[in-house]
């Protein structure tokens, strides 16, 4: 369940950055990646964690882990855009 909750968050983040990193596994690797950014600049703004799902013990605020990989996927386009 946490996998397909990390791959949705991880798609929908890419998207909204316009920038696709890669399939399914990729989106899974963002979407974790997301929800741990999401969730240190919602702790560091003191905003609260918004429409938070507990899968296999673990805690993912969806908005935040989407607005996370999407900042991440822009990120990471911009230094591999940069290298070509």
């Amino acid at each position: 369940m946490l996998l397909l909750i990390a791959a949705i968050c991880g798609g929908i983040g890419q998207s909204i950055a316009g920038y696709s990193l890669g399939g399914c596994l990729v989106s899974i690797v963002v979407g974790f990646v997301g929800a741990i950014i999401g969730k240190w600049i919602a702790a560091e703004l003191g905003l609260a964690l918004i429409w938070v799902v507990e899968a296999g013990g673990a805690s993912i605020p969806i908005i935040w882990s989407i607005l996370g990989a999407a900042l991440f996927s822009v990120v990471v386009g911009l230094i591999t855009r940069g290298r070509r």
